[in-house]
C-alpha cells in the first residue's frame, strides 16, 4: 500500500522508460523519466492485459485513486467495461466544451466544404452568419428550443424572404443531424415539424414562352436585333442550343469542333457537385447546321482569342451575364422570356409540338438520364439521336419564324 509521501518521492531511473509503483488490487502509480505521475488500474479482457487511466498525481491523491479503482471494479462486476465508458466520456467531453450552435455549424461546414464549390461554401457561411448566428450562435446546442428556432426563421420571413427562411431551416436541420450522434440519448432534432409552421414556399420558374405563335414573334424580333454581333449571335444560339446561360457565354473556341458539329463542355464548367466536376464526363452538345453557320460567321471576329463571346472591356473574360437579358428587354420580351427560360421553352415544345424522345431531350439539357441501360449507353445511343433531334428542333424554329408549314401537334388531354 502506497502512502502520499511515497508517491511524492517516487522517481523513475534515467535508464528506464517508466517506473511502476503498486498499491494493490491492480492499482499502480506510473512515473516517467520527466517526472509526470499517473494512476492506472490493471484490467484483463479476453486473456489480454489492459489498463484504465484514472488520473494524475498529485491532483488525484492515493485515497481518491483507490475510490476511482473501486468504482471501476463495480462497473466491471455489473458487466460494463470501464475502459469503454472512459472512451465514451472523453468523446462526450470533446464535443461538449464547444457545442454552441456556431461551433457545431462551422465544424459541420468544414466537413462538407470539400464536396462543395467555393461559391456554395461561401454562400452557406454567409447565410449562417446573417440568419442563424446572431440569435443562436452562442447558445449550446442542447439548450435551443424548437420555438426559439421557429422565431428566428419567422424573422427571416418577415422581411419577405420566404425562400431564404426555407434554406435556413434546411441548414439548421443539417447542423442538428450532424450534432446528434455526439449529443447523448436524451437529445432530439429540434427542426422536426417546423417546416409546417413556415409560410409555404413555391420555387420561382424562369420566365419562358411555350406557345408557338408567341415564340414565333420572339424569334422574328431576335433575328431583327440591331445590336452588336456578339450579343446577336449569343441571342440567336440561345433557343437553338438551349444550354445554360453560363455555359453559352463562356463557350471557348477550343471546345468546338465545327467539322463534326460538336461542342464539348468540360465537366468543370457544368452545374455539378465538386466531386462530379472533377471526375465527371464532359457534356457533348450536337450543333445543327444553323448553329455551325452562326459560329463560322463569328469566327473572323473572335476566333483569335479564347472565348467565342469575349467581354467588351476585356477579351480575357466572357460576355456579361446581363448581355442577352438586356437584349430581350430591349426587344420587349424581357418579362416573358428569360435567357435561362429558353431551356424550358425547348423542353416543352420539343415534346408537345415535335413529339420527340424525352430521354434524349433530358440528355441534351445535361440532366441525369435515368435508364435501365445505364449512362454509358445514354452517352452513345443518345448522342446520335440528339444530332437528329437538335437538327429537327432548329428546322422547326426556322419554320416557326417564317410561318411556313408549321403544323402544331395535337395537345394532350389533361384532367
Amino acid at each position: 500500500m502506497l502512502t502520499d509521501l511515497e508517491c511524492k518521492s517516487a522517481v523513475c531511473p534515467p535508464e528506464k522508460k517508466r517506473a511502476r509503483f503498486s498499491d494493490g488490487g491492480g492499482l499502480y502509480l506510473e512515473v516517467s523519466p520527466g517526472g509526470s505521475k499517473r494512476w492506472f488500474w490493471k484490467t484483463y479482457a479476453g486473456g489480454k492485459e489492459g489498463r484504465l487511466a484514472l488520473g494524475s498525481y498529485p491532483a488525484m491523491r492515493v485515497a481518491e485513486a483507490r475510490k476511482a479503482r473501486d468504482a471501476a471494479k463495480v462497473l466491471k462486476a455489473s458487466g460494463v467495461d470501464p475502459v469503454e465508458v472512459r472512451k465514451l466520456d472523453k468523446l462526450k467531453g470533446r464535443h461538449q466544451g464547444g457545442a454552441t450552435f456556431r461551433a457545431v455549424a462551422l465544424e459541420w461546414h468544414a466537413k462538407q466544404v470539400g464536396g462543395w464549390s467555393p461559391e456554395h461554401a461561401k454562400r452557406t457561411v454567409r447565410q449562417l452568419e446573417r440568419d442563424l448566428f446572431p440569435d443562436l450562435g452562442e447558445r449550446p446546442m442542447a439548450t435551443v428550443e424548437p420555438m426559439e428556432l421557429l422565431a428566428v426563421l419567422q424573422k427571416v420571413e418577415e422581411r419577405g424572404a420566404l425562400e431564404t427562411a426555407d434554406r435556413a431551416l434546411m441548414l439548421a436541420r443539417q447542423v442538428y443531424e450532424y450534432w446528434l450522434p455526439t449529443a447523448g440519448k436524451a437529445q432530439r432534432n429540434i427542426t422536426e415539424g417546423l417546416k409546417k409552421r413556415l409560410t409555404p414556399y413555391r420555387g420561382k420558374h424562369f420566365a419562358a414562352i411555350v406557345e408557338p405563335p408567341r415564340f414565333a414573334e420572339l424569334l422574328r424580333a431576335m433575328h431583327a436585333y440591331k445590336g452588336g454581333p456578339l450579343v446577336r449571335t449569343a441571342l440567336l444560339l440561345a433557343p437553338i442550343l438551349f444550354q445554360r446561360p453560363a455555359n453559352l457565354r463562356m463557350m471557348e473556341w477550343a471546345e468546338l469542333d465545327l467539322e463534326t458539329a460538336l461542342w464539348t463542355i468540360p465537366s468543370a464548367k457544368m452545374k455539378r457537385l465538386k466531386v462530379e466536376k472533377e471526375n465527371g464526363d464532359p457534356h457533348a452538345v450536337p450543333l445543327p447546321t444553323q448553329a455551325v453557320k452562326l459560329l463560322r460567321e463569328l469566327h473572323p471576329l473572335t476566333g483569335h482569342g479564347r472565348y467565342v463571346f469575349p467581354g467588351q472591356r476585356s477579351h480575357d473574360r466572357p460576355l456579361s451575364d446581363n448581355s442577352v437579358r438586356s437584349a430581350l428587354y430591349a426587344l420587349g420580351f424581357g418579362t416573358e422570356q428569360s435567357w435561362h427560360g429558353f431551356r424550358a421553352s425547348a423542353r416543352t415544345m420539343l415534346v408537345d409540338q415535335l413529339d420527340l424522345d424525352p430521354l434524349a431531350i433530358e440528355a441534351n439539357l445535361a440532366h441525369a438520364v435515368k435508364d435501365a441501360n445505364g449512362r454509358s449507353y445514354n452517352r452513345t445511343k443518345y448522342l446520335a439521336k440528339r444530332y437528329l433531334q437538335i437538327q429537327q428542333w432548329a428546322d422547326y424554329l426556322d419554320r416557326l419564324r417564317t410561318g411556313s408549314n408549321v403544323v402544331p401537334m395535337p395537345q394532350r388531354a389533361t384532367g
